[in-house]
């Protein structure tokens, strides 16, 4: 069929063309829009789940939504081993700009702009002098002293948020500041945000913060606060049910005069296995490979081995030429041991060394990104089907 009109988008963060299988959250996130804009107590939100499974595009799309509120609103992607404080500072001077033209008292916009300007100038990794801290930001007010300037990080951002809810407080609506990779925030400064969303909470001001990331993120910001379990609400991104995988297939097909036959049907979920991110690939390419409608089982069997060639290469290769040779022979091992959460003490035992000959293996894969810890003394994959590939690749 004619690949101009194919519907199907497989893409880091990219959303597809039928947003299928997360209405529930959708619901949820409009109620918490709904009371944060009349001053009602509500937690901020952390989405949790694999690789591959639509987190980022939850969060686009949630914040989506509070734009059609008028909120204002913020995005930054976490990076491991960076501070928070310039991406903040950009992600707020955004929020604040939507706001700023439906502000009456423009001296409350200057005056909260230059309170950023001086909390993203004690940036400690910017060259000193060099202004580097806000001259991206492109701030021409004069820096305010005295207030998110201290240097501590924790007390800084808790005075910056607290000012910032206060601005969207004289519009009637609020801030919305979304993190991405929330995993990756560097310890203190994870510890930094809860505590600034801990204040925000007992004071009700209209800004919530919304993180997306792999797994244990949950683990990750209770051991900074241990308040944080009762300060986020956890949403878990899982896999797309039948139901669910078949519309995102379904429903833009139709929309281009395409049906699929039940038995494709069957073949894409056995193939996807409800995992968004392999819905669009494996459907991109069976589109492509189709002559005509409806499509059939048979293109889907065509298809695979093209979708698959495409993952191995994009999705899961490229993750796995991130490691070093230690820690693709610690993945191996996992991989032998099967798909589920392993014990790090059988995948020392697989490679026939001491746990503590290969922990610095482990550790650094987690800090990658490529592996994460369900719960103490257990691994496993974040990418889904991980193990899989690995198990077909040669040794």
């Amino acid at each position: 069929m004619d690949p101009v009109r194919n519907p199907y988008a497989p893409g880091a963060g990219q959303r597809p063309p039928e947003l299928a299988g997360r209405d529930r959250e959708i619901g949820q996130f409009n109620v918490v829009l709904e009371r944060v804009a009349r001053g009602r107590p509500e937690r901020s939100i952390v989405l949790t789940g694999l690789r591959g499974v639509g987190k980022t595009v939850l969060l686009n799309s949630f914040r989506s939504m509070a734009i059609q509120r008028l909120w204002g609103t913020g995005k930054i992607e976490a990076r491991p081993d960076q501070s928070i404080r310039r991406p903040v500072a950009g992600a707020l001077h955004m929020a604040i700009r939507e706001l700023a033209p439906r502000h009456r008292a423009p001296d409350r916009i200057e005056h909260f702009l230059g309170v950023l300007k001086a909390f993203a100038a004690r940036d400690p990794h910017a060259p000193k002098g060099s202004g580097a801290g806000t001259a991206q930001l492109g701030i021409d007010v004069p820096a305010v002293r005295g207030r998110a300037d201290s240097g501590d990080l924790e007390i800084d951002l808790t005075e910056l948020l607290a000012d910032a809810a206060s601005v969207a407080t004289d519009l009637g609506v609020g801030i919305a500041l979304f993190v991405d990779e929330m995993q990756d925030v560097p310890a203190a400064d994870v510890s930094a945000l809860c505590a600034a969303c801990h204040e925000l909470s007992q004071t009700g001001g209209p800004l919530i913060v919304v993180g997306a990331g792999l797994p244990h993120l949950p683990s990750v910001l209770s051991a900074s606060k241990s308040y944080s379990e009762r300060l986020f609400s956890y949403v878990r991104i899982d896999r797309l049910d039948r139901e669910a995988a078949d519309l995102a297939l379904i429903a833009p097909a139709r929309r281009e005069g395409v049906e699929f036959k039940p038995a494709a049907l069957d073949a894409l979920y056995a193939a996807a296995d409800g995992y968004p991110y392999f819905v669009q690939a494996y459907g991109k390419v069976t589109w492509d490979v189709a002559t005509e409608s409806p499509v059939s089982a048979e293109d889907v069997s065509v298809a695979a081995p093209e979708a698959e060639g495409e993952l191995a290469v994009g999705f899961f290769g490229s993750r796995y030429e991130r490691a070093t040779p230690a820690e693709r022979e610690y993945m191996r091992a996992m991989a032998v041991l099967g798909d589920e959460p392993v014990p790090t003490s059988r995948v020392a035992d697989e490679l026939s060394r001491k746990p503590s000959s290969v922990s610095p293996a482990r550790d650094a894969l987690i800090k990658k990104g490529l592996i994460y810890s369900s719960e103490r003394g257990l691994i496993a994959f974040t990418v889904p089907h991980f193990g899989r590939f690995l198990r077909s690749q040669p040794t």
